[in-house]
């Protein structure tokens, strides 16, 4: 088994920086949009509460097995597996693909945000605030679309060919903060609207009536992919952390700051929705229409909306850059490590792949808009096969790896270089018979209700 150390390769040149960097990898669009119309839909006070204990359990003995899996061996996700235990190369393969899958079509929903930035920016947010017909016919156009979506992964390609500590690190540093300063002003700006106090209630108020399996699951379900767990984002972090760091205090903190803007997130939306559908729950529930359609008629029906508007469309696209940032490292750290390649002829790769990979989804919803997989538009079709499919398996897998393979104290003794391992028997209770039985329901109850 390998046990490289960091000093071979570039790294995180503080514990900040790691925190910082992978707390953005986790904040992204999951955050912004997904956990509020989540919330809102299964109960939401009940929703949040289960999310927290989750998150402190769950969440947990994932993203640490992983990053300290990273920092072990020192290597991307394929040479991380294969160090393991060589029979396990193939998950790491596996694992290696699933950013390769999201990156593209993140990035096309990442050009969707800067186009409504742009509008709002430029005083056009209230022709985006109908009934859907601006959103429909937007991604029903081919041109508009790839402007933006190249765009955006031009913006994410200029971070990471700068690299880890320069690019990376630095950015993360700058980007984190503002994100938490903008997504603090909104929230209290949306609580001083009339009404927004019964939105607020309903959002932190746990009702035990409104708790079922399915709120579970749900939970369990925003969890794992809210902290980018199980797509190799981790594990590419964790082989960049200095080994001095201590690996539990680090995770708890990105825990705290990933569940944070989570909540925050919701603090923004909840309240605001209920204001402007006067108390109606089914607006929440407009899933990811909630961002592109419910969203700006919100801005527009408020006092001051474009402005709002403008800030909250900056944040969202903070965090959709800070996630795509960590699934483009993710892939050019794996091509600089397989084919000894250097890092900006590994993003140019990426980024031409990418590019014709997004045209499909684009396409999906306009030219190619006839053409569907399982009655599934070709985003909604790799978003399927990536967060409900290959990502679960991952996750059970590596579950399998640790818990009766190598054993926990594999892990174990990874975290304790440098400090006391103290939620010890958490973890192992968690990675050998928790965690896996937690993976097969996601996995099943997913397939179940998207098939």
């Amino acid at each position: 088994m390998s046990n490289q150390t960091n000093t071979v390769k570039s790294g995180f040149g503080s514990r900040l920086g790691f925190i910082l960097a992978a707390a953005g990898s986790a904040v992204g669009l999951g955050n912004i949009w997904r956990f509020p119309y989540l919330a809102a839909k299964y109960g939401g006070g009940m929703f949040l509460l289960i999310y927290l204990i989750l998150a402190v359990t769950f969440g947990f003995a994932l993203m640490i097995t992983e990053i300290a899996i990273g920092r072990k061996t020192g290597k991307s996700v394929i040479g991380a597996y294969s160090a393991i235990n060589r029979h396990f190369t193939p998950l790491g393969w596996i694992a290696a693909a699933i950013p390769v899958v999201i990156l593209p079509y993140y990035c096309v929903i990442g050009g969707w945000v800067l186009k409504y930035l742009t509008e709002f920016l430029t005083g056009g947010g209230k022709s985006t605030a109908d009934s859907g017909e601006y959103f429909s016919a937007f991604i029903g156009s081919s041109a508009a679309p790839m402007v933006f979506f190249a765009i955006f992964i031009v913006l994410t390609a200029a971070v990471v060919m700068l690299g880890v500590e320069k690019g990376i690190e630095k950015v993360s540093k700058i980007l984190m903060p503002v994100l938490m300063l903008l997504i603090i002003g909104i929230g209290i700006h949306t609580l001083t609207l009339p009404g927004a106090i019964d939105g607020l209630i309903y959002y932190v108020k746990p009702d035990l009536s409104e708790f079922s399996i399915k709120t579970v699951i749900a939970a369990m379900g925003q969890l794992f992919y809210s902290m980018s767990l199980a797509m190799g984002i981790m594990i590419t972090y964790g082989s960049y952390m200095r080994k001095e760091d201590n690996i539990e205090k680090s995770v708890r903190q990105i825990e705290i700051f990933d569940t944070l803007v989570a909540f925050l997130a919701g603090l923004i939306i909840v309240p605001a929705v209920f204001v402007f559908s006067g108390g109606d729950r089914n607006a929440l529930n407009a899933g990811p229409r909630l961002m592109f359609v419910t969203l700006p008629n919100v801005f527009d029906s408020m006092s001051g909306g474009q402005i709002v508007g403008t800030v909250f469309f900056i944040l969202v696209a903070l965090a959709a850059l800070t996630s795509s940032i960590s699934l483009m490292e993710t892939v050019v750290s794996i091509m600089c490590e397989r084919f000894k390649i250097k890092r900006i002829t590994s993003c140019l790769i990426v980024i031409g792949f990418s590019f014709l990979l997004g045209m499909v989804s684009i396409f999906g919803y306009s030219i190619w808009s006839a053409f569907t997989i399982f009655k599934m538009q070709m985003l909604d079709f790799f978003d399927f096969i990536s967060n409900t499919v290959m990502m679960p398996v991952v996750a059970l897998m590596t579950c399998v790896l640790i818990g009766f393979v190598v054993k926990s104290k594999y892990i174990e003794d990874e975290i304790e270089l440098n400090a006391k391992f103290k939620s010890r028997l958490l973890y192992r209770i968690m990675i050998k018979y928790i965690c896996p039985a937690c993976m097969i329901v996601i996995l099943l109850s997913s397939l179940f209700i998207s098939l």
